[in-house]
């Protein structure tokens, strides 16, 4: 059986609709276009934040774990101020910016992502400028007995927010599951007590004067997983699924009880000026999740 002719592909998107390009009137080249964006006008209100979100990119990280280097998917909101007298800023600069850093090689820091943020408020003429990163961090662990090895993560937020009239603003995050075994569980039971996947989230402000020596991945990540029933682990063997077991059943924690310990630990970091604890229970044995929240302010106490 022979195969049918088609008509060429040109033919067949004339005939699925396709028409040529009208010749226009307007510019084609750049320096001919308007620039709407930088009209100068009254234009009723100052805006403090415009840009791009929701930007998919690879970064580089480094860590005092293993792998000490790595990259990453970051999910990125990029934004300046608009000052009143601007209709709006030329938005293709900021992925440019982007782009040109990720050529460049950059390693992403506090430090360097202060520097990124000054450099679009500088391109954009603009009084300042936020740029936050939110992606997966991967280190290695290993299990409690046999020492077995695996890459396990945890989501981690960075954001720098840069002013022309202020001192830097950094912010940092993480969300990490942990294990939690349920006290009234373990006290009322004969036997056994339900557990479940706790989930939390730790929001911070960092004091710009302290310095950033610290790896602080690191310390968010020990105080949300020490203070909790259990670590998880991404290969666990016999021995070590029993010293889990067994060490969950040793620590049990309420939803309360976590968000309360994590906060002392994190009280005692110096660096923070303020920090809020969630931590949200997938309950096993409900169809709704526990759920507990706190906020500090380290330098009023509050």
């Amino acid at each position: 059986m022979s195969k049918r002719i088609l008509p060429s592909k040109e033919e067949r998107h004339k005939h699925f609709g396709s028409v040529p390009p009208i010749k226009g009137t307007k510019p084609t080249k750049k320096e001919d276009m308007p620039d709407l964006q930088n009209t100068p006008k009254d234009f009723l209100f100052s805006i403090q934040q415009v840009g791009v979100t929701n930007v998919k990119h690879p970064i580089t990280i480094a860590a005092d774990t293993i792998p000490s280097q790595q990259t990453t998917i970051a999910n990125i909101t990029m934004t300046t101020a608009l000052v009143q007298e601007r209709k709006g800023i030329n938005m293709s600069r900021l992925t440019e910016a982007l782009h040109d850093r990720h050529q460049s090689g950059w390693t992403v820091t506090l430090e360097t992502l202060e520097d990124f943020a000054k450099e679009l408020a500088d391109r954009m003429e603009q009084p300042g400028a936020i740029v936050s990163m939110t992606f997966p961090w991967y280190f290695e662990r290993q299990s409690p007995m046999m020492e077995k090895p695996g890459l396990i993560h945890a989501d981690v937020t960075m954001k720098a927010e840069v002013s022309n009239t202020e001192k830097t603003k950094f912010t940092v995050g993480m969300t990490a599951a942990v294990a939690t075994l349920c006290p009234c569980s373990k006290e009322i039971s004969e036997y056994s007590a339900h557990n479940q996947r706790g989930i939390v989230t730790v929001e911070a402000d960092l004091k710009a004067d302290t310095g950033f020596e610290q790896d602080w991945k690191v310390t968010l990540l020990d105080a949300i997983e020490s203070n909790a029933s259990a670590m998880l682990y991404p290969v666990l063997k016999r021995p070590d699924e029993k010293r889990v077991t067994e060490q969950a059943y040793e620590n049990p924690r309420f939803v309360e009880d976590l968000t309360r310990l994590i906060a002392a630990d994190l009280y005692e970091w110096d660096a923070l000026s303020r920090f809020s604890v969630e931590c949200r229970n997938e309950e096993s044995i409900h169809l709704h999740d526990a759920y507990a929240k706190i906020h500090v302010d380290c330098e009023t106490n509050s």
